[in-house]
């Protein structure tokens, strides 16, 4: 069977950057009209959100400003095309690849809205070819790297010597309401911060880095209602529902162990665990059953630590670190993510 491979994972930040403790005396001001048992609890949500800074596409003054729909919109319409497009430069670079190498194309985001979507910008801009294949994913949430990853490893599996590139760029700093007074608002102010990622992909045959040996998604019946986005007037209004810990690790089992046994492998043979940190809860409901089995994920708690949730371009950040480590041949990784839907996917690799 074709062989596909993981060549190249890089990361680029917004241009604004604060840790929690600076942006804790806004939180107070926003809440400032606020019950004050509300208030301190809401200040202990940020404090053990176990996220010490997070990036911006815009500054923390405009992102406590109240603006509409279309004021935000215009701003990450703005932002993720600087941002997309620079992403996949710099991953362009680091491969050595020309721009018109590429035969596939996956953008990937949630937070924002626009058509054409940024795919379209990114072909411009770069001079990509004029019969590239475009594949927007909009709807999928914080499991949409991890699914752009399934579609370029399907696409590239059937076609031999071809080139993809998946592009996450997700800022939940546009979708923050002002108005909200709700604890889905307060914990997802609390974890979220924008960022974006690009990994190249290749069936070609003297391709290097990591083999994708299997892909699978796991769709949880009637769970639609634990996680997404209303769409309001003041825009993207968040919905977390507080189960969603507690959710994933009743699924765990089934989620984890068929899929490896399918592919003819465990999680006693799994070497690294590739885990999109959804929030400190999750992180540690997985840790739990992990743990359990003899395995950390570290990395997983750092990128959290360091740069919070940025939706579907985060576990990126987490591959793009066991990409700069010198693993040994033969070790495997399984990359896994949650999102809307509700949704788990899996991909399984191996150096």
């Amino acid at each position: 069977m074709n062989s596909v491979r993981i060549g190249t994972v890089v990361k680029v930040l917004p241009p604004y950057c604060r840790e929690t403790k600076d942006i804790l005396p806004f939180v107070e001001l926003w809440l400032s009209g606020q019950e004050e048992r509300f208030r301190r609890k809401v200040v202990k949500v940020f404090e053990g959100a176990a996220v010490d800074r997070r990036y911006g596409i815009m500054d923390i003054e405009e992102v406590f400003t109240a603006t509409n729909l279309e004021a935000k919109n215009n701003i990450y319409i703005r932002e993720v095309k600087k941002l997309g497009t620079s992403v996949l430069q710099k991953a362009l670079h680091e491969s050595d690849w020309s721009p018109d190498s590429l035969d596939y194309i996956i953008t990937v985001s949630c937070t924002g809205i626009m058509i054409p979507s940024l795919d379209a910008y990114i072909i411009n801009d770069l001079g990509l070819r004029q019969d590239i294949i475009r594949l927007p994913v909009t709807e999928m949430g914080c499991a949409a790297g991890v699914s752009g990853l399934i579609y370029a490893a399907n696409f590239l599996r059937a076609n031999p010597n071809k080139r993809a590139a998946v592009i996450a760029v997700e800022s939940p700093t546009a979708t923050f309401q002002l108005s909200d007074y709700s604890m889905a608002n307060m914990v997802s102010a609390a974890i979220f911060g924008d960022g974006a990622a690009c990994v190249l992909l290749s069936s070609e045959e003297d391709a290097l880095g990591p083999a994708i040996i299997a892909e699978e998604m796991y769709h949880f019946r009637n769970a639609t209602h634990l996680m997404g986005f209303d769409l309001t007037n003041t825009g993207l209004k968040m919905i977390l529902d507080p189960s969603v810990p507690e959710t994933i690790a009743q699924h765990f089992p089934e989620i984890v162990h068929p899929f490896l046994e399918k592919n003819g492998t465990s999680i006693a043979q799994v070497d690294h665990l590739i885990f999109h940190p959804g929030g400190r809860k999750i992180v540690q409901t997985v840790e739990d059953l992990f743990g359990k089995l003899g395995k950390n994920i570290y990395d997983t708690r750092e990128t959290l630590r360091l740069y919070g949730n940025m939706s579907s371009a985060t576990v990126l950040y987490v591959l793009e670190r066991f990409l700069e480590k010198k693993l040994g041949k033969g070790e495997q990784g399984l990359i896994l993510s949650f999102g809307p839907g509700f949704s788990a996917q899996r991909v399984l690799l191996e150096w």
